[in-house]
């Protein structure tokens, strides 16, 4: 099932004309993982979800899709 966090992970992966591929490269895990990504299969660990907020220059709060902050 698709999350909030799933769309936001492909909209700034492609605001930063990233493939999945390259994701996976920058955080050293593999294509199939940020696939699941999103897909909504799975979700990040907190170290993992802390550099995709680092990388996109947003907070995780806002990657995960929280809006009462």
């Amino acid at each position: 099932m698709k999350t909030e966090f799933a769309d936001n992970l492909v909209y700034y992966r492609k605001q930063y004309s990233l493939t999945q591929a390259d994701l996976a490269d920058l955080l050293l895990v593999s294509q199939a993982t940020v696939s699941k990504w999103e897909s909504g299969c799975n979700e990040p660990n907190l170290y993992n979800l802390k550099n995709l907020a680092d990388l996109f220059d947003v907070p995780i709060d806002v990657l995960v899709g929280r809006k009462d902050f």
